[in-house]
């Protein structure tokens, strides 16, 4: 399975935004969450009904700016199920080339299960 997901860099996707650094430049905390997305894009349609995703480890590498107004692309591509756990590879480009590569695992989880956890603490 393959997914992916597309970002228009703005403002509020900076480092400096975001508090993750100081300059105007795409954040690594918004780079992960935009190739996230692109595993959940490639889960779409495969998980029973009642069941979802949810991050449990990541394994990031931003190796290159990313300006304000830039378009970045996820890419994300399941390589591994371990019972209940996804593993995939991810990586980012924009028009300059490889923005970021890294590893992803996310766990199915019974949504309504999932979420009593949360009540109970």
């Amino acid at each position: 399975m393959r997914g992916d997901a597309k970002l228009t860099v703005t403002e509020a996707d900076t480092a400096a935004a975001l508090g993750s650094g100081t300059v105007d430049v795409l954040g690594s905390p918004r780079l992960i969450a935009l190739c996230e997305e692109a595993c959940q894009n490639a889960l779409n349609g495969h998980l029973d009904a009642g069941k979802t995703s949810v991050g449990m480890r990541v394994q990031f590498d931003h190796l290159q700016p990313t300006p304000v107004g830039a378009e970045v692309l996820a890419e994300a591509v399941l390589k591994k199920i371990d019972g209940r756990r996804l593993k995939f590879d991810v990586s980012a480009s924009d028009a300059g080339g490889l923005v970021a590569a890294g590893k992803i695992t996310r766990v199915v989880v019974g949504l309504d299960h999932f979420m009593e956890k949360c009540s109970a603490s």
